[in-house]
């Protein structure tokens, strides 16, 4: 299991155009689209818990479930600071159970695309079924094929905070799977820098792949929507975000 260690270490600080609210904001507009209260929410694979803490804002019932404990070390941490008390789990997605039933699931920030055995996402999506209510609603987003091939592919990237460096390095594999290598670069006090590194893999899946796992495992009404928006994804759409109701 990917514990990422020292992804979470640096996670927020890179990441800081997540645009966490306005994501939260898009969430409960599909919510509203779909005449659905988020009523008692689960964020899946939340992190370090920042769209966690913006759906609280909104006023949502919210807790988090994330595989990483160190992540949620650090949502537990952000949240004390910030005053915010949320519920934080720590469980597999593919291996979610809840002692009680919820109406709605978000899972974003592609973390779907980090299961690279379809079997683990087809477990997953039944799952986050067996935790709904009927009539529940599961959002998540997930990167694409065309993203996978065009964009990351064997590209590298240089990401840069204040105090962190991170050179990013893909590999295009078999199935639409990215290998990604993550080489962070810290500056000490002294001026000289530490490099720590995280390694994982990611797998697109085709809109055909997703719809049919989601209607396996007893969603209907699925709707998919580009990046943050309404509109039909394009072509070239590198995230896409899927909507579905548990029938």
């Amino acid at each position: 299991m990917e514990d990422y260690q020292n992804l979470s270490r640096y996670y927020d600080a890179l990441m800081e155009d997540g645009r966490y609210p306005e994501r939260a904001r898009y969430i409960f507009e599909i919510c509203r689209r779909f005449g659905h209260e988020p009523g008692k929410t689960l964020d899946l694979c939340c992190g370090t818990g920042s769209l966690t803490r913006e759906l609280y804002r909104l006023g949502a019932d919210v807790f988090g479930v994330d595989g990483s404990v160190e992540m949620l070390s650090e949502a537990a941490r952000i949240g004390y600071e910030e005053n915010i008390s949320i519920l934080y789990v720590n469980q597999l997605m593919q291996e979610l159970e809840l002692p009680c039933s919820v109406d709605t699931v978000v899972c974003t920030q592609d973390s779907l695309n980090h299961l690279t055995d379809e079997n683990d996402l087809q477990k997953t999506f039944n799952a986050v079924s067996d935790c709904l209510k009927r009539g529940g609603l599961f959002i998540f987003d997930v990167n694409t094929v065309y993203k996978h091939r065009v964009v990351l592919g064997n590209n590298d990237f240089v990401l840069e905070s204040d105090n962190v460096l991170c050179a990013w390095q893909n590999e295009l594999c078999e199935n639409d799977i990215v290998e990604i290598t993550l080489d962070f670069f810290e500056e000490t006090e002294n001026g000289m820098y530490i490099r720590t590194s995280e390694f994982f893999a990611e797998r697109a899946y085709s809109e055909n792949e997703i719809v049919t796992m989601l209607e396996r495992s007893g969603f209907g009404r699925i709707a998919r929507y580009g990046f943050l928006n309404f509109e039909e994804p394009e072509e070239n759409e590198e995230r896409v975000v899927y909507a579905a109701v548990k029938i």
